[in-house]
Parts: structure tokens; sequence; C-alpha cells
């Protein structure tokens, strides 16, 4: 088959690999995002797809925008059989759709119909959904909203952070595209239409999201703590100073207390109030420094009990460049 690969992030890197290595699949150009600036020092290199693609000597195509009339004619001359679409960051209208004679297709990182949209893996450990899997569907116009051919799940506990479950399903993904690769050449597909009763979204990640909020429950402050790791990340701030919450465990407590205010000192944890029970916050890290136990934090930093942790967002934050370093 001629393929083209539409994807952008290191999600797809594993599924690009997988084609290239098939002899059922002969890629002959790669769509992703255009380069943008990363980094502490915002400069512009290339993504972990177009690294891949420019090594394997497969054309790499980068339009600012997906649906212009020159980027369909573009498409066309590329005679693709199929294409498959992994994390590529556009919506295909139907011009695109129309040209691969045997369809497009896209892995999406959920079980579909549930967690539609920009976030399913951080949403699923956020929800404290006990399992989560990839999707092989037909694209169609709306969102995530075509038919099912394949799936492959695994069950979540309560240690899973985004970062893993990430790296997980990103390896799935290839995996299961290549147990498929067969029946997309040969067209013989079982389609499986949607439950639309049992839809959810995944709505996109935000910075402002990235602030812990004490009046929420210890459970949901918990899996927040998992999900966000490695970004955005989940900050709070302790008399002045802004720290990351890398690991986190909930705990029953009876005291009355101000959502926020701290209940216990002590180098397992700092325990502090939330809406519902308490947290004890294990692991933390400041701006531009390592990730450090609470104990170790201690021995720097004194920390008293009763004092009231913020329940707002300051001005004060984590820079970019800081989060995800977590180790």
């Amino acid at each position: 088959m001629r393929v083209v690969f539409a994807g952008t992030p290191d999600f797809a890197v594993p599924s690009l690999e997988a084609l290239l290595d098939s002899p059922l699949a002969d890629p002959v150009a790669v769509y992703c995002q255009p380069d943008r600036p990363s980094g502490r020092g915002r400069t512009i290199r290339p993504g972990p797809v177009k690294s891949k693609a420019m090594k394997a000597d497969v054309p790499v195509y980068q339009p600012e925008k997906i649906n212009t009339s020159e980027t369909i004619a573009q498409l066309k001359t590329l005679r693709p059989d199929i294409m498959i679409v992994v994390a590529y960051g556009a919506l295909l209208k139907k011009q695109h759709l129309e040209i691969p004679r045997l369809g497009c297709f896209n892995l999406h990182a959920s079980l579909l119909p549930r967690w539609r949209g920009a976030a399913p893996i951080q949403r699923a450990i956020e929800a404290g959904d006990s399992i989560s899997g990839v999707s092989l569907m037909r694209i169609v116009e709306e969102l995530d909203a075509g038919p099912v051919l394949d799936q492959s799940e695994i069950n979540l506990d309560k240690h899973e952070t985004g970062g893993w479950l990430h790296e997980r399903l990103s390896k799935i993904a290839a995996d299961l595209l290549i147990q498929n690769l067969p029946a997309l050449a040969s067209g013989r597909l079982e389609e499986q239409t949607q439950d639309i009763s049992r839809v959810t979204y995944a709505k996109k990640l935000g910075k402002e999201e990235s602030w812990v909020n004490w009046t929420d429950s210890a459970e949901q402050i918990e899996r927040r703590v998992r999900a966000f790791d490695p970004w955005p990340g989940y900050m709070f701030s302790i008399e002045g100073t802004t720290l990351k919450l890398l690991k986190a465990s909930t705990t029953s407590h009876q005291q009355s207390a101000a959502p926020g205010q701290i209940l216990q000192v002590e180098p397992e944890g700092i325990v502090v109030q939330s809406g519902q029970d308490a947290v004890r916050i294990e692991k933390v890290q400041k701006s531009g420094g390592k990730a450090m136990q609470v104990a170790d934090y201690l021995n720097g930093h004194s920390v008293r009990t009763g004092i009231i942790l913020d329940t707002r967002r300051r001005d004060s934050v984590f820079p970019l460049s800081a989060i995800g370093k977590s180790s």
C-alpha cells in the first residue's frame, strides 16, 4: 500500500516506525504540523515524527493549514492507497477523506466512544477510569466519531501517570496498526458504529488547570497529580514558594479544618485538608530544581502546621521550561 502518514508528536513515532518496517506498507509521505518554538530557549526544532521521517528519507510536508486547495491538490499527486493519522493536530475534511483509495484511518488513545477529543489519556486518569486503550477507526468529518474497526485495552490502577500511559498507549497503537494492516490492505473490514449515548469528551489541557484547588476532594487532587504529570503539572504555593506536586496520596481525616490548611508535617509527607478528606504531599519540585521527597524538602525549609495554602493561582508559577522535568 502507498501510505501517507500524518502525525506530529512523539506519541505517533512508534506507529510510523511500524509502517516503515512493514512489508505491506510503502510510506510515500509524512504530514506534520509546522515546527514550533520549544524548550527553555524557545528554539525551533523539528518534531519527533518529522525527525524520524527525515532519517528514513520519507518526504515531509508541513502545511500551515491542511484544508487549502493547494494542500489537497498536493495530496492527490501522492496517489495514496491509504492515509494513517496519529495525533496529527488538525481535522481532515471530506476532500481529504475521498482521496485515498482505501480510506483514512485514525489511531486514537481511548476506548471510543469514551474520551473523544484532545486529551483522552489525561482525562481517563483524572476521571479514575479502570481501563484505557487505543481505538482504530475510520475517519469521518465529525471529531473522533467514525466507526471503530478494532480496539486494544489495558487495565489502570492507582499509580499510572499521564506520561506513563502516553508512552504505553503509543506502543499499543503501533501494535494495533500492524495487526490490522492485512485487513486494511484487503478492504475486508468489520466496522462498529459508535454508541452515541456513551460519548464523552476530553477537553484540551491548559495551564489554567495546573494549580491545586484545595476545595476539591483529596481523590480528585491525587488523580490530577498523576494525570497532569508531566504536563501541565500541578502546582501549589507554601509560604511564598511555588512547588510542583509530583506525588500525593489520600488519607481520611476527622479534624475540622479549612481547605488548604496544613494538618501535619512529618518526613512521610505534609498532610493538607481538602474539600473532602486530606492529601498527603509526598514528593515535590522547586522551580529549576530536582524532584525530592518531602523529607528532603523539610531538611531545608520550615513548614508550620495550621497555615493555609493558597486556594487560587498566583501570577508567579512554574515557567513552561521547568514543566516536565520531574526526575
